[in-house]
C-alpha cells in the first residue's frame, strides 16, 4: 500500500516538474528570440494592475492600465519585461507583475457546451409592440421611444409621466392659489410636479 501511495506522489510531482520546465523551456526560448511552436499560445495573468509601455525602458510611453487578473497573450520576453498584447494593444510589461499561464495547444479544438438559446415569449413581444405602437401614435416615434425606455425629464406632462412609470404608488396635492403642488413617489422616488408639468425629482430617504 506504502509503495502504491509512493508511486502515485512520484507521479504528481513528475507531472508537475514537467509543467514547470516545459514553461520555462518556452520562455527561455522566447527571451532567446528562438521559435516556439506555433500551435502553443502562452498566456499570463496579471497579479496587480499594471502599465502597459509601448517601448521599453521608456516609462513614458504608457498606453493604458491593465487591471488585475486579466490575461494577455505574450509574443515574446527578456530578463525584464514581457512584450503582451491585451485588447489589440501591442506593447511590454514588466515580468515580475504578471504569472505565466500553461501553455495551451491551439491545434486541438475546446469544445464548448452551447448555452441553451431562450425563446422570446410572444406574449410579452406583442404587448411590447403594442405599447409602443400605442405611444407612437399618440407622442410620435422619438418620445415613444424614450417613454419605453421609461425615461423622465423636466417639463413633460404628468400623463406622460404615467405612460412612462405607470400610477405612482403615493401622491399629495396642494393646491396654492392659481398653482396646484403634488408630490408623486414611486419605489425609490419621488416627484416634484407643479400645474402637471415635471419640476423635479430626488430618491426617496429610507
Amino acid at each position: 500500500m506504502k509503495k502504491l501511495i509512493i508511486s502515485f506522489l512520484s507521479l504528481i510531482l513528475a507531472g508537475a516538474i514537467n509543467a514547470q520546465s516545459s514553461k520555462t523551456d518556452i520562455l527561455q526560448n522566447l527571451e532567446n528570440n528562438k521559435s516556439v511552436n506555433q500551435e502553443l499560445k502562452l498566456t499570463a495573468t496579471t497579479k496587480a494592475a499594471t502599465r502597459l509601455f509601448g517601448a521599453k525602458d521608456d516609462l513614458t510611453t504608457v498606453i493604458m492600465v491593465i487591471p488585475k487578473g486579466s490575461v494577455v497573450d505574450v509574443i515574446g520576453s527578456d530578463s525584464t519585461y514581457f512584450h503582451v498584447v491585451y485588447e489589440e494593444n501591442d506593447g511590454y510589461i514588466f515580468k515580475r507583475q504578471a504569472v505565466l499561464d500553461e501553455p495551451t495547444d491551439i491545434s486541438k479544438p475546446v469544445i464548448q457546451k452551447a448555452e441553451p438559446v431562450r425563446e422570446p415569449n410572444p406574449a410579452i413581444q406583442q404587448q411590447q409592440s403594442g405599447r409602443f405602437a400605442y405611444l407612437e401614435n399618440k407622442y410620435g416615434t422619438g418620445m415613444a421611444a424614450k417613454l419605453i425606455q421609461g425615461k423622465i425629464w423636466k417639463g413633460m406632462h404628468s400623463e406622460m409621466i404615467m405612460d412612462s412609470w405607470g400610477k405612482p404608488q403615493n401622491s399629495n396635492r396642494v393646491i396654492s392659489g392659481n398653482t396646484v403642488k403634488e408630490e408623486w413617489t414611486y419605489k425609490n422616488t419621488w416627484l416634484y410636479l407643479e400645474n402637471d408639468i415635471l419640476v423635479e425629482w430626488g430618491q426617496l430617504r429610507k
